[in-house]
C-alpha cells in the first residue's frame, strides 16, 4: 500500500512509520526536513502549512492513504481537504482523546460514541471543529476521512506524567531522583489510560485502507487503566527511587496557581479516563495492547540514562513546583492553626 504521512518524526508518528515500513507499505513522509529517520522510507521536503508549496512539491501523486499527523485547526483542514480530496483514497486524521466529554454521565467507560466537549482546552475544542468540519466533507461530497483518537501516548523519550513538563519530561524524575517533592493532581486516585506508541501504531496501521473504516471514529489506546497514584509509583520505581515524596494538591488549586495546566488537567487529567477498545478490535481483529506501564516507562528511563544529555530538566518550571508545593504548605498549615 502507498501511504504518505504528514509529519512521521514525532513521538507517535514516528512508531507508525516502523511498523508501516516493517509490514511493507511504500511510506513517504511529508516535513520540512525533508528527512525519513526510518530505513525505508521515503521523505518529501514541504511545509504542511504552506499549501502552495505542499502542492507543488506533491506533483501528480496519489496515496492510497493519507495520514495526518499535524493538522490542529479548522483553518488547517480547510487547506488538507483542498489538497487531498483527489490525491487519497482514505485520508486518517488524528484527532484527540481529550475532545471527549469528561466527567462523564451515566457510564464510566469511553467509546467512541461519548459526546464530544471540553470547555477547558483550546486545543480539544479545535479538534472537535476539526472533526465536525471533515465529517460533514464526508456526509456532502464523499471526502475519504477516518477519525483516530489517541489518549496520552509515550514512547522511549516521554515520561508521562500529569504534572510535568512535555518538552523536557525527565524534570519530573529529576525531582524524584534529588528527593524533591512531586505532585500528583488531586487524590491520585482518578484511573488513566496511558498507551505505548508502539500499540498504537497496530491499531493505526490495521486501519490503513480499510474501505469501510471511512466516515468511523476510533480511538486507540491501552486497555490497562491505572490510577496516577500507581504510575507515580511505577514512574519512581523505574528511577530506581525508593522513597519518592509526593504531595497531592487539588486540580483546582494548581490551575489557579499555574493557569497553563487549566486545560490538560481540568480538561482532561484530573478525570477518570477508561476506554472500551471494542470498536478498534472489530475493524483490526489482531489489536491488543501489550506494553505494560511498567514495562514501558522502564524501557523510557533507561532511554534517558544511556545519554547524559538526554535528561534536560525544565529550571523554569521546576522552580514554579517548588513555589506552588511552598504555598500549598503554607496554606495547609494555615489551616490547621486556624481549625485546630
Amino acid at each position: 500500500m502507498n501511504v504518505l504521512f504528514i509529519g512521521g518524526t514525532g513521538i507517535i508518528s514516528t512508531a507508525c512509520t516502523e511498523l508501516a515500513v516493517e509490514r511493507g507499505h511504500r511510506v513517504t513522509l511529508l516535513n520540512r526536513s525533508g528527512r525519513a529517520e526510518i530505513s525505508g522510507a521515503e521523505a518529501i521536503a514541504a511545509d504542511i502549512n504552506q499549501p502552495a508549496q505542499v502542492a507543488a512539491a506533491l506533483g501528480g501523486r496519489t496515496w492510497d492513504v493519507v495520514v495526518d499527523f499535524l493538522t490542529f485547526t479548522p483553518a488547517q483542514i480547510e487547506e488538507r481537504i483542498a489538497l487531498f480530496a483527489k490525491r487519497t483514497g482514505q485520508f486518517v486524521f488524528i484527532s484527540s482523546a481529550s475532545a471527549y466529554q469528561k466527567p462523564l454521565r451515566g457510564h464510566y467507560l469511553i467509546t467512541e460514541s461519548t459526546p464530544l466537549a471540553n470547555p477547558q482546552w483550546d486545543y480539544s475544542r479545535n479538534k472537535i471543529a476539526c472533526e465536525e468540519r471533515l465529517l460533514a466533507e464526508h456526509r456532502e461530497n464523499g471526502f475519504p476521512v477516518t477519525i483516530v483518537r489517541p489518549s496520552l501516548t509515550y514512547g522511549d523519550t516521554v515520561i508521562p506524567l500529569a504534572v510535568n513538563s512535555w518538552r523536557k519530561s525527565y524534570t519530573v524524575v529529576d525531582r524524584m531522583r534529588r528527593g524533591a517533592p512531586v505532585i500528583i493532581p488531586g487524590d491520585g486516585l482518578s484511573l488513566w489510560t496511558i498507551t505505548h506508541n508502539t500499540d498504537f501504531a497496530k491499531g493505526l496501521v490495521g486501519l490503513l485502507g480499510q474501505r469501510g473504516a471511512l466516515g468511523h471514529a476510533f480511538h486507540i489506546t491501552s486497555d490497562e487503566a491505572t490510577t496516577w497514584n500507581e504510575l507515580y509509583a511505577a514512574t519512581a520505581e523505574a528511577a530506581g527511587v525508593s522513597e519518592p515524596k509526593f504531595v497531592h494538591i487539588a486540580s483546582d488549586f494548581i490551575c489557579a496557581c499555574l493557569p497553563e495546566k487549566i486545560g490538560s488537567l481540568l480538561g482532561d487529567k484530573s478525570h477518570s479516563a477508561v476506554f472500551d477498545n471494542t470498536k478498534i478490535k472489530r475493524f483490526v481483529p489482531d489489536y491488543v495492547a501489550t506494553t505494560r506501564f511498567r514495562d514501558g516507562i522502564a524501557r523510557t528511563l533507561a532511554w534517558f540514562d544511556t545519554d547524559p544529555a538526554r535528561r534536560q530538566v525544565d529550571h523554569e518550571l521546576d522552580a514554579k513546583y517548588d513555589r506552588l508545593i511552598e504555598a500549598y504548605q503554607r496554606g495547609l498549615d494555615a489551616a490547621r492553626l486556624a481549625l485546630g
